[in-house]
């Protein structure tokens, strides 16, 4: 075969290795209560079309082939979780970052806390949001159709905002109900002692939220500016041994500053498996998807006030954040959860 012939095929088969398959599925519930939307990103060497998954017309999407078949190799895995009022398309723009490292990334809609489900009696189930996760993880490692063969040994949870205390909790840290009451009386976070009511943290009134919420498959967590961080047991803290990786935004957007939100995680983490990162210029919403020019006012022409999820803290923008934030991740699931 010429050598010309023979590299171009090379680099073809290299570009297929590394494209992106998406998917979205539903997971019943046992008893129907809780169905859950989760989509689905996955190595593939399927060269069909490419389309953007996850792009409107304020956010961009990701290039990815729908519905391709999955790689049969065994892939890492990694379950994303969304913060309050948002959804799987949040962190779609790591989630590609991390195919391209050959991990398989799950992210479902958390209902009652997402975008597209806002029901008062859903949100008020806290404890749900990380059972979300198992029940993805059960599925992938039981359904190898849908995202290809997992490695049981290499999970791993990153989450945003709520999402970020949702991984938390998954990886073993106990909330106390009591512990955040008592906080919220001095207002050090007054955008998640708002929530209260609407999560459902009444003190002593739900023992699932104060129970024990752990899945012993994860091997490594990556809190993303979490909220409520602060009903997290101090005891629970230190006992956890998961590898973490703590990431705040050093701009606060005015009711739930990093120091005392994050920076409390990553104070009473052990420091021999945990590490903390601020981001001078980020802001909350810097973590999200990349918006479209004007993204800004036209949100604020549908719900006012909104446009903020757009904005970030300073001058890189907020394309240059995820690259920083994408390398500090990958290079520590390398470390957390290596090939064995």
């Amino acid at each position: 075969m010429p050598i010309v012939l023979l590299t171009l095929l090379s680099i073809s088969v290299a570009q297929a290795a590394d494209a992106i398959g998406f998917r979205e599925t539903e997971l019943p519930d046992a008893v129907g209560e809780r169905p859950l939307h989760v989509s689905l990103w996955y190595p593939t060497s399927d060269d069909g079309p490419v389309a953007a998954a996850g792009e409107n017309r304020v956010f961009y999407g990701v290039q990815a082939i729908r519905n391709a078949h999955p790689s049969r190799d065994l892939h890492p895995l990694v379950v994303l979780s969304h913060g309050y009022g948002g959804s799987w398309r949040n962190l779609s723009w790591l989630a590609g970052e991390l195919v391209h490292q050959g991990y398989v990334v799950a992210a479902p809609d958390h209902p009652g806390t997402t975008t597209f489900d806002r029901r008062p009696s859903e949100a008020a189930r806290l404890w749900e949001r990380p059972h979300d996760l198992s029940r993805v993880i059960d599925e992938l490692i039981g359904d190898t159709s849908l995202a290809g063969p997992i490695e049981p040994g290499r999970i791993a949870a990153i989450g945003h905002s709520l999402g970020g205390w949702t991984v938390a909790a998954l990886a073993g840290a106990r909330f106390s109900t009591d512990l955040f009451a008592r906080d919220c009386k001095t207002h050090s976070s007054p955008r998640a002692c708002a929530l209260s009511a609407e999560l459902g943290i009444v003190p002593g009134a739900v023992a699932e939220l104060d129970g024990d919420l752990t899945d012993v498959r994860i091997g490594a967590v990556v809190s993303l500016d979490l909220g409520l961080a602060r009903g997290f047991t101090p005891e629970s803290l230190a006992a956890l041994h998961v590898p973490a990786l703590v990431i705040g935004a050093g701009v606060d957007i005015g009711d739930m500053p990093a120091k005392l939100e994050s920076g409390y995680l990553a104070a009473k983490l052990p420091s021999a498996t945990s590490s903390y990162i601020e981001i001078p210029d980020a802001m909350h919403f810097s973590f999200m998807q990349l918006c479209k020019p004007g993204a800004v006012a036209l949100i604020e022409e549908d719900t006012p006030g909104d446009g903020i999820v757009c904005k970030d803290g300073g001058a890189r923008g907020r394309e240059a954040v995820h690259r920083e934030v994408a390398d500090r991740i990958i290079a520590f699931l390398e470390r957390a959860i290596p090939p064995r």
